[in-house]
Formats: C-alpha cells, structure tokens, sequence
C-alpha cells in the first residue's frame, strides 16, 4: 500500500472518532447552557438579600429563610394546592376528550374528518390573547371566574387541539385490522377503543400529559384574569405577587420558583421513557 493510501485510510478511520467527540462537546456544552439559569436560581434562592456578592458565586452558607417567606408571605403552599388541583384535572379531561375525539378522525377519513382536523390545527394558530377579552365576558356571565371549574374548562379548550392532532396521527397508525376483528368478535365501538386503541396509547398519552401539564401548571395569562380572589391564586401569580412597583422580593420570588419547578421535574423524570418514544412515534406516524 502506498504512503498516501495508508494516510487515507488513517484518516477515514480518525474520522468517527473525531466526530464523537464534538459531539460530546456540543452536548455538554449546550446541556451548560441550560443549567446555567437552574445555578443561578439555585444560588439566589439560598442566600440572604444583604448578600451583595456577584451571583455566579456559591451561597456561603445555605439560607432558608426565603424559602419560609415565600410560603408565609406569597402563599406557596395554598397556591401549590391550587395549581395541583387545576393541572390534575386538565390533565384528566384533555387527554379523555382528546383521545376520544382523535378516534374517530383518525378511523373514518372522510372529508368532513379531513375538514375538522384542519379546522383543529387552525385553532392552534389562534393567540389566546386575541379572544381573552371575549372569554372573560363569556365565562362572567357563566359565573365560572375565581373557579376551578371556570379556568379548567378555559385551559382544556385551548390545549385540546393539540392533543387530538397527537393521538389522531398515533392512532392511524395501529392497524384497522385490529378493530376489524374486535367487530367479528361482537365489540361495539366503545369496547374496541378501550379494549384495543387505549393500552395501546401509553406513549402518546406520556407525551400529552407532559406538554399539556405544563402549560397548564406554568398558565399565567388566563389565571391572571379568570383567578382573581387570593385564596384561588396558582404558583404563577404566587410568584408574580413579590413584586410591584415599589418594593420586591427576588430571593422569596426565586425560592417559590424553584418550589414550582419540583412536581414538573419528578413528572417529566416518570414519563420521559414513553414521553421519547411518543414524540417520535407522533412524528413519524
């Protein structure tokens, strides 16, 4: 073998490694990136206002009194029940109503289905600010402001569209044979879909109730007009009330911050086996 043959071939089998290793440091590099706010907050959260130091500095010592200020003075702990109660049942009623509703369209391709479901991703596009003014009249005179009910049933309408655009494109993937032979074996519809379709549904529904849980448990912009009596205040408002035009509270407000983002990492750590493995399989599907 020729010298320059031997050094292409040297060169062709560094190649891999080489880009293995940008990788890597691509990956580090942007997962730093990321980190870098959870330091700071980190670092805000545990030390004491008349510590003037540069923030890229580690705390002295580990300061909890913010931590107490934020639920004595913020009411973390009632607004944390608040946001719970309201997640949880927009979680529930969102992926219920959306996997039901995505059966159909995804089964019977006809062009009214065709129809709705270009109707759904054009709701999508809609900003929620364009008709707050419209759905805070409407669910006055409904008497659903400062209710759970009021503001679950405002979330559930605006995220519902994304869920049935997930589990319509997941569920016609599943072959219509399965259904074919759940009818000869005498199952009406509603047998077939949570006998069949559902078990089969687990990772689409992981990815659903992550994206969808997150939006309704970071909501400020429709909790802030249709929650409007303290005591029903969520997390979101909770942080917003340290501050205001003459006086704030960054450390309490940072504190209840990092309060806030706890329930969100424990699910996402639970769910990102089939949260993965529904995006893709929604994706591609």
């Amino acid at each position: 073998m020729s010298r320059d043959a031997r050094r292409t071939a040297t060169e062709t089998d560094r190649a891999p490694g080489h880009a293995s290793r940008w990788k890597t440091v691509l990956t580090v590099g942007i997962g730093a990136f990321y980190l870098l706010p959870i330091y700071i907050a980190l670092s805000v959260a545990f030390r004491p206002s008349t510590d003037s130091r540069s923030l890229w500095l580690p705390p002295r010592s580990l300061y909890l009194q913010n931590f107490v200020d934020a639920f004595r003075q913020g009411g973390v702990g009632r607004s944390m029940l608040n946001s719970l109660v309201i997640t949880a049942c927009c979680i529930v009623t969102i992926a219920l109503i959306g996997a039901f509703a995505a059966y159909p369209l995804a089964r019977r391709r006809t062009r009214v289905n065709s129809g709705i479901k270009g109707f759904v991703l054009g709701v999508m596009m809609v900003p929620p600010l364009s008709v707050l003014v419209a759905l805070y009249t409407t669910m006055a005179g409904l008497h659903g402001v400062s209710t759970y009910w009021g503001i679950v049933v405002t979330i559930t309408a605006f995220e519902l569209p994304l869920s049935i655009f997930l589990y319509s494109n997941f569920i016609a993937a599943i072959p219509s044979a399965l259904d074919e032979a759940a009818a000869i074996d005498g199952a009406g519809v509603a047998r077939t879909f949570f006998s069949i379709i559902l078990p089969q549904l687990k990772p689409v529904t992981a990815s659903v109730v992550i994206l969808t849980g997150m939006h309704a448990w970071n909501d400020y912009q429709f909790s802030l007009y249709m929650l409007q009596k303290p005591q029903m205040r969520t997390l979101p408002l909770a942080i917003a009330s340290f501050f205001s035009q003459t006086t704030s509270n960054v450390y309490a407000a940072t504190a209840a911050a990092l309060v806030a983002m706890l329930p969100a990492i424990l699910l996402f750590v639970v769910l990102q086996r089939y949260f993965i493995k529904g995006m893709v399989d929604s994706a591609i599907k």
